[in-house]
């Protein structure tokens, strides 16, 4: 637009008009420009909206945990980083990364135990690696907390998704399931906490998301 308030004010201090190749040129770029920022922001709300629908759904697939005695926990701040959901109950820690892709009716995620193919593509991030950074750094943060040791399992979920594991995936330290799986498989984990040490999470965890300032679910 600088540019075309420019081009106007030499046309009107010139003689006689001048051939109208500049305006145009400027208006084109301008128009341009604007609608590739507009596709880029579209795609950009498109993402964001569905992140948001994704972790609803995992949240609301949760509340049956919560039921059950356990205490979850959203959007849990980290140093640079945040964790989707985290479980606590005597069945163990969970640290939950929700990832949302589109689909198609027979999309589905593949996972070998080490790493997830979507549709057949790597995604950009590697959500194995992400979610075992993601428990080992709350590890360390409920470690600094309350000078225990807690193990946190990994999990990565691809709500509305089809999962199909492989072998190797029964052996992996890290889940890969869809929002309905997930609860079944921390219900029938083995009991690993004592009724003192899931207190002792349950609470520190409570006391970080209040510091942060983000809200927390817990029964």
């Amino acid at each position: 637009m600088g540019g075309l308030v420019a081009a106007v004010w030499v046309l009107y201090f010139m003689p006689t008009p001048g051939p109208p190749l500049l305006m145009t040129l400027v208006g084109v770029l301008a128009v341009a420009y604007c609608l590739y920022r507009v596709k880029k922001i579209k795609r950009r709300i498109r993402d964001l909206e569905l992140g948001r629908d994704g972790e609803r759904i995992v949240a609301e697939a949760l509340d049956a945990l919560r039921q059950e005695g356990a205490v979850v926990f959203h959007d849990l701040q980290g140093a640079g980083f945040n964790i989707d959901h985290v479980i606590v109950s005597r069945r163990g820690i969970v640290a939950v990364e929700t990832k949302t892709h589109s689909k198609f009716p027979d999309s589905k995620v593949v996972y070998d135990g080490e790493s997830v193919r979507v549709d057949g593509m790597a995604p950009d991030r590697a959500p194995v690696v992400q979610s075992m950074a993601e428990a080992h750094a709350l590890e360390a943060m409920l470690r600094e907390s309350t000078g225990k040791k807690f193990h946190v399992r990994p999990a990565v979920v691809f709500p509305g998704w089809w999962v199909e594991s492989g072998n190797g995936a029964k052996s992996s330290p890290v889940w890969v399931l869809n929002e309905k799986a997930l609860p079944k498989f921390v219900e029938h984990a083995p009991l690993v906490l004592s009724e003192d040490d899931f207190t002792l999470a349950a609470f520190h965890l409570s006391r970080m998301i209040r510091s942060s300032g983000r809200r927390g679910y817990a029964v």
